[in-house]
């Protein structure tokens, strides 16, 4: 018999409400065209994940901003019918969301518009923050775009060599991300959130 966290055996590409049918109360799984993607939340992702939930969730309030931090709600873009993104961390403007169709019924978004920010916490499938999820958050106009990678999985073409833990910040302009890369005790620079005074060490240490 499988275990409740052994992954999906996928048969065929699933649409969105095959997904949904079957994975749409696991937040364990996202699709990317068509394909069951184990986001392998472990203790240290989610520690990572948590710590910065905790600190933009600091500065939203700090600001009194109309915003709120979504933890693993579904986003399904609007020109996707096989794709239903999970971001780790995900800041969400209040103001939007009466123009959001699914909203009202689950925590699904469509509309690129409605996230200020997202973060990705790297674990196995890093292919996906670093090149898929790149363009596709660049193309729905998100402004702001984290790649959290405390165990520095990613690719040598992403983080160089040696591969060290880093922090990618990625920002919008002229439709395509600028990616500033940041390790150890490097100040982070968010055009989101200007205040917020971590360097990377902290966040990509979050669970020591």
């Amino acid at each position: 018999m499988a275990l409740a966290t052994d992954p999906p055996i996928q048969q065929k590409p699933l649409s969105f409400d095959e997904f949904l049918a079957r994975y749409g109360n696991d937040n364990r799984y996202e699709l990317i065209d068509g394909e069951v993607f184990d986001l392998e939340p472990t203790g240290q992702h989610e520690e990572v994940a948590a710590f910065i939930t905790t600190k933009i969730c600091v500065q939203i309030d700090r600001v009194n901003l109309p915003w709120f931090v979504l933890q693993r709600g579904l986003f399904r873009p609007a020109n996707a019918s096989m794709t239903a993104f999970r971001p780790d961390v995900a800041v969400i403007d209040r103001t939007e969301l009466d123009q959001e169709p699914l909203w009202s019924e689950q925590s699904i978004l469509t509309r690129g518009r409605s996230i200020k920010f997202v973060a990705e916490v790297v674990s196995g499938n890093w292919q996906n923050d670093y090149a898929r999820k790149v363009e596709d958050y660049a193309t729905l106009g998100i402004l702001e775009y984290w790649i959290a990678d405390y165990a520095g999985l990613g690719g040598i073409r992403h983080i160089g060599k040696p591969k060290r833990p880093t922090l990618s910040v990625c920002q919008l302009m002229d439709g395509e991300y600028e990616i500033q890369q940041f390790r150890d005790n490097q100040m982070i620079v968010s055009p989101t959130f200007p205040d917020l005074n971590l360097t990377a060490e902290q966040i990509l240490e979050a669970d020591r």
